[in-house]
C-alpha cells in the first residue's frame, strides 16, 4: 500500500452531513468485511468496513495504488463523509474523482457482503447541513494564489526572506500539475552530465529553448531562465529535495539535461515544499477556497476576496499578491477561444488535473495586466487513448524507442519538438500511434515508468503489450509486421553509425534488438498552455502598456513570455521554480 504523502492541514473544512431519505435504515450483521474497486490505474482499492447492526462504525483503507498526493484529499474525506451520513450517495472528491468512486464501489461491496441494503444506502442522499456563513480575515504579507509547484516555491521563497505568507487554493488537495507530472527538470549541471560524456552549457540550452519556440520568447526571460535553472535545483536539494544522477532527455527536450527526482512523479516536489511549510509559523495554506477578486487601493494591489466552505475570505496582503494559479489545459471553452493552431480541441483530452482552468487569467486581467501568447496551446503525442493522461506511458526516454502508426510505420523523428510530433500524429490513422521498446528500457517487470507503474502492471492492466519477438508484438498490437520490423532495422543501424536516419533524428543510444518487446498505445492530448500574464525578470505583473502593477507578481505557467510557440520538453518545472522562487523573494521584499 502506497502511504499518503501528505497529511491535509488542519484548516481544510471536514464535511459535514445530515442524511435525508424514505427508507428504514439499513441492517447488518455485525463484523468486519472487506471490498475492493478499480481505481485509476485499473488496480484495486481495497477496503475494510466495520458495521454493528443498524451502523457503519469504520472504514479503513487496506491497500491503493492511487497516485500519492492526488488522491489524499478522497481517502480523507470519503469514508468519513459515509460513515457520518450512512450513506453511499455521498459527492466525489474534484480532482480525485475516479479514487473517490473505487472507494465507494469497494466500500459498497464491503457493505453487500454485511447484508446490507445497498440501493436504500444509494438512495439515502447525503446532504449538507446549513452553515452560519461568516467573513473571516487574514492580515499577512504575501498572499499566493494557486498551491502548485509555483506557488509553494514562492511560498517558500517568500518565507525565507522574512515574509508571512498565506497560500490560497481552491482545490481540496495541494499540488496542481506538478505533483501529477512526469517530474523532469531541465538544467546544465557539469557535476551529473560530464561523467556521463553529455557536453552542454547554458548557452546551448538557451539557443535550443529559444529556437524551440520559434524565437517567440523574450530574450531576457529565457535567460533568467536557463541561467537559474542549475541554482534552484541545488535550492530545492537545500530543502531536502533528492534527484537521481541519471540524466536522460525526456520527450521534446532536445537534449540529455533532464533531471529526475528520487520521489515518484511530482510528489518530490510538492512534499519538499509542504515540509517546509509544515515545519515553520508563518506561512500557511487554506484548500477549498477560491479567489475571486484581486483587491487594489491606490493603484497597488493589497489583497484578495475568496470564497471557502465557511463563507467569505478576505486576504490582506501588505507586500503583495502571486498569482500561481497554473494554465488554462483543462478549460474546453478557453482553449477553443484562444486556439489557432491546431484542429478544433473541443474532443481533444487533457493531462492536466481539473483545477487548469485559468482562473488566474481574469483575475489579473481584471486590474490591467497584460496577458500575452495565449494562442500558444502545447499538445503531446503522448495521451492515455482513453484518459488523455500520460499515466501508462511505457517511454523511458528519447533514445531508446521509437513510434508506429497503425500500418506498422514509423512516420517522424521522435526526438523533435513536441508540436512536431504531434502534427505527424495527428495526419495518421485515427492519429494513434504505438510506442515500441525493448528490454534495454525495462531490464526486469518490476521496473517503473515515469509515473511509477511496473512494466509488469501495465502489461496486467491492459495498457502495454508484450511479445517474445517483434513478429509477435506486431501481432497482437495488430500491425503490419513487415513494416515494424523494416522501421526497426532502419533504427537500428542509425544506432549503430550515430545517425541521422531516414527522418533525420540523431538521438540515439541502444538497438530495439532485445527481446522482450513491448508497445504501449497513445494519441494526442493537450498538456500545457503557454500564454499567460506578462511578467517581467523579477516576477512583477506588467500592464498593457508594458508598466509594473505595483504588489502584483505571478509565476508559473499562469504566466507567458518564456516558452513562445512551443515549451521544450522537461523546461516547465524549473520555469516554475525559478520564477516561483524569484517572485517570492520579490514580492517579500517590495515596498
Amino acid at each position: 500500500m502506497k502511504k499518503l504523502i501528505f497529511v491535509l492541514l488542519a484548516a481544510v473544512i471536514v464535511f459535514a452531513f445530515a442524511g435525508c431519505g424514505s427508507k428504514a435504515d439499513a441492517a447488518y450483521e455485525p463484523g468486519k468485511y472487506q471490498g475492493a474497486a478499480p481505481g485509476v490505474q485499473k488496480q484495486d482499492v481495497v477496503v475494510e468496513v466495520t458495521v454493528d447492526s443498524k451502523k457503519i462504525k469504520k472504514i479503513v483503507i487496506l491497500e491503493h495504488h492511487e497516485s500519492p498526493g492526488i488522491s489524499d484529499a478522497a481517502f480523507k474525506r470519503i469514508p468519513k463523509a459515509i460513515i457520518e451520513t450512512q450513506s453511499l450517495a455521498v459527492d466525489t472528491v474534484s480532482g480525485a474523482t475516479f479514487t473517490s468512486r473505487a472507494i465507494i464501489d469497494a466500500v459498497s461491496e464491503a457493505l453487500g457482503k454485511a447484508g446490507g441494503d445497498l440501493e436504500a444506502l444509494f438512495e439515502k442522499q447525503a446532504v449538507l447541513k446549513d452553515k452560519n456563513k461568516k467573513t473571516t480575515e487574514y492580515d499577512v504579507d504575501v498572499v499566493i494564489v494557486g498551491a502548485g509547484g509555483a506557488g509553494l516555491a514562492a511560498a517558500v521563497s517568500a518565507h525565507q526572506n522574512g515574509a508571512k505568507v498565506m497560500v490560497v487554493e481552491k482545490m481540496p488537495s495541494v499540488g496542481g500539475n506538478t505533483i501529477m507530472s512526469g517530474s523532469a527538470f531541465n538544467c546544465v549541471d557539469p557535476s551529473r552530465q560530464e561523467p556521463l560524456g553529455i557536453e552542454d552549457s547554458i548557452e546551448k540550452h538557451y539557443q535550443q529553448t529559444y529556437d524551440g519556440g520559434d524565437q517567440l520568447g523574450k530574450p531576457e526571460m529565457i535567460r533568467t531562465f536557463v541561467e537559474n535553472a542549475y541554482p534552484t535545483l541545488q535550492w530545492l536539494e537545500s530543502l531536502g529535495m533528492e534527484f537521481k544522477d541519471k540524466i536522460f532527455t525526456v520527450l521534446g527536450g532536445l537534449w540529455p539535461r533532464a533531471h529526475k527526482p528520487v520521489m515518484p512523479l511530482g510528489t518530490g516536489y510538492i512534499k519538499t515544499y509542504m515540509d517546509y511549510v509544515e515545519s515553520h509559523d508563518g506561512i500557511d495554506v487554506i484548500l477549498d477556497t477560491k479567489v475571486s477578486e484581486i483587491i487594489m487601493k491606490d493603484g497597488r494591489v493589497c489583497g484578495a476576496v475568496a470564497e471557502g466552505p465557511d463563507g467569505k475570505v478576505i486576504l490582506n496582503a501588505a507586500k503583495g499578491v502571486i498569482i500561481a494559479a497554473g494554465g488554462f489545459g483543462a478549460n474546453i471553452e478557453l482553449r477553443e477561444k484562444y486556439n489557432k493552431i491546431w484542429p478544433s480541441l473541443i474532443e481533444i483530452k487533457t493531462t492536466n488535473h481539473p483545477g487548469a482552468t485559468g482562473d488566474g487569467l481574469s483575475l489579473s486581467e481584471n486590474v490591467g495586466a497584460n496577458l500575452i501568447g495565449l494562442e500558444h496551446i502545447q499538445l503531446l503525442p503522448m495521451g492515455d487513448p482513453e484518459t488523455g493522461s500520460l499515466l501508462g506511458n511505457i517511454e523511458q526516454g528519447v533514445e531508446n524507442r521509437i513510434f508506429v502508426n497503425l500500418d506498422g510505420k514509423r512516420f517522424v523523428d521522435e526526438g523533435a519538438r513536441r508540436d512536431v510530433m504531434t502534427s505527424a500524429l495527428f495526419a495518421q490513422e485515427n492519429a494513434f500511434m504505438y510506442i515500441v521498446l525493448d528490454r534495454h528500457s525495462y531490464p526486469t517487470g518490476d521496473t517503473r515508468n515515469n509515473f511509477n507503474e511496473t512494466i509488469d502492471g501495465l502489461v496486467e492492466s491492459g495498457k502495454a503489450v508484450k511479445a517474445d519477438s517483434l513478429k509477435e508484438l506486431a501481432e497482437k498490437i495488430g500491425v503490419n509486421a513487415d513494416n515494424m520490423i523494416s522501421g526497426i532495422d532502419e533504427f537500428n543501424k542509425a544506432v549503430g553509425t550515430g545517425g541521422p536516419d531516414v527522418f533525420g533524428r540523431t538521438l540515439f543510444d541502444q538497438k530495439i534488438d532485445t527481446p522482450p518487446f513491448y508497445a504501449g498505445a497513445r494519441k494526442p492530448t493537450v498538456h500545457h498552455t503557454m500564454g499567460g500574464i506578462e511578467i517581467n525578470t523579477k516576477g512583477e505583473v506588467l500592464d498593457v502598456d508594458g508598466k509594473i502593477i505595483p504588489g502584483f507578481f505571478a509565476a508559473g505557467e499562469a504566466t507567458g513570455g518564456i516558452h513562445g510557440a512551443n515549451r521544450l520538453g522537461g523546461n516547465a518545472l524549473p520555469d516554475i521554480a525559478v520564477f516561483g522562487k524569484i517572485a517570492g523573494e520579490s514580492a517579500a521584499n517590495a515596498k
